[in-house]
């Protein structure tokens, strides 16, 4: 039997808050499961409005008569893969799920994903913007499309700050 200095940590000082009931902490751990700070944040608001505008552009595209089959093809292809991409990384995102899959680096795969994803869209998006011939829910996709290439260059810049700056200089946020 020792009779030693032993430390016990208690959680709380004299000058801090007493702990949660055990009723608070069991609804802590549910809160967990979603980030309710990315839905409030740069990056989360940037995603969703990326969402909205391609999804904007699809179907102002679809609904509209087309004059260059292959061209408009094209650019919903590019605009429903990027926006399943863009919804599937706010997932991972709201859920935490980044958490649960260590084995992916997520800020250097959503940096790719957006790089890839942008180059995509730029191009489907002139290509449309070229062969729109006037019509207006042609020209509104392209629109769309444009800016979305806009949104998509700030979550570029945002990811590469955090993957490649933030690496580089060993600061964490």
């Amino acid at each position: 039997m020792s009779h030693g200095a032993r430390v016990i940590r208690t959680g709380a000082s004299s000058g801090a808050p007493p702990p949660p009931p055990p009723a608070a902490a069991s609804q802590g751990a549910d809160a967990e499961l979603m980030d309710g700070a990315y839905f409030r944040s740069c990056a989360g608001m940037i995603k969703v409005a990326q969402m909205i505008s391609l999804l904007v552009a699809f179907v102002s595209v679809n609904s509209s008569q087309w004059t260059d089959y292959t061209a408009y093809s094209y650019f919903q292809i590019v605009a429903l893969c990027d926006l399943v991409m863009i919804l599937f990384f706010y997932i991972v995102h709201i859920f935490r799920i980044y958490r649960l899959l260590t084995c992916i680096s997520w800020p250097l795969a959503e940096f790719l994903h957006y790089l890839i994803g942008t180059i995509l869209l730029l191009i489907a998006s002139i290509v449309a913007a070229s062969k729109s011939y006037n019509l207006t829910g042609l020209v509104a996709g392209a629109t769309f499309g444009f800016l979305a290439t806009i949104l998509c260059v700030l979550s570029i810049w945002s990811s590469y700050k955090v993957s490649c700056i933030t690496q580089s200089t060993g600061k964490c946020h």
